[in-house]
């Protein structure tokens, strides 16, 4: 399988070593220092392009993706609040595309998880619900987007949660979101239900980024020869 990855950090590189360790070739490499070489005869030497750039390339990234017929995933967080458009953009250009804000298969299962608790929660007002996130001192979106989908998740599947903010005190109808930003920590998120009695917690900690790369590795293996929108849980479950 040829691969072009869209931005070459560090999930970039760890992409490619897995990439390369499981046989497939790596033919363009684009981030802020060659974005211009990103083209449609470019991109057309790809079966699938792997976008895991910033939160101002991603749009046009993807778009060009879209435009060129080449499936794309995408894990680059902090432009989502036009992931709908981007959706209904490559919908209508009968066009491959998976986003995930987080490509780790314990992830996913932690979201399901997630969901299901949210469900449970929503008939026992006595439990207030709130999040934790940490991560390394570089990532540049906070909360994180898997931060964000958490609290999505219960805000759909609580009926008196209707919003999330980064506060220590909020409202009832609110979740607070601790998020902080240690070292080099991969990624830790835990998700707490209160009440006076009891706690209940629910919690994930990356150990690596080794997690997110394969995950995404199998996405785009995945979605080659597939036309329309995904996610992740549509290649985990």
């Amino acid at each position: 399988m040829k691969i072009s990855l869209l931005g070459y950090g560090r999930m970039g590189k760890a992409i490619e070593g897995f990439a390369l360790e499981n046989g497939h070739e790596i033919v363009l490499r684009i981030d802020k220092r060659n974005a211009h070489e990103l083209n449609g005869d470019k991109l057309a030497e790809s079966d699938v392009a792997i976008d895991f750039s910033l939160p101002t390339t991603a749009w046009n990234n993807i778009k060009s993706c879209i435009d060129s017929g080449v499936p794309v995933v995408s894990g680059t967080t902090g432009w989502t609040d036009r992931l709908e458009e981007m959706r209904a953009y490559a919908n209508a250009y009968n066009a491959s595309f998976l986003y995930a804000s987080n490509f780790s298969i314990g992830v996913n299962i932690f979201f399901e998880i997630n969901k299901q608790l949210a469900k449970l929660m929503n008939a026992h007002s006595q439990y207030d619900v709130s999040m934790e996130e940490i991560h390394h001192i570089h990532k540049l979106d906070s909360p994180s987007g898997t931060g964000l989908t958490l609290a999505r998740q219960i805000i759909e599947n609580i009926a008196r949660k209707k919003k999330w903010e980064e506060a220590e005190n909020v409202n009832d109808d609110t979740i607070a979101i601790h998020s902080k930003r240690i070292g080099m920590t991969p990624g830790t998120h835990s998700v707490k239900y209160a009440s006076e009695i009891d706690t209940i917690d629910i919690i994930h900690t990356a150990h690596s980024r080794d997690g997110f790369a394969k995950g995404a590795l199998m996405a785009a293996e995945w979605i080659v020869g597939k036309k329309g929108v995904f996610s992740m849980s549509d290649v985990l479950f």
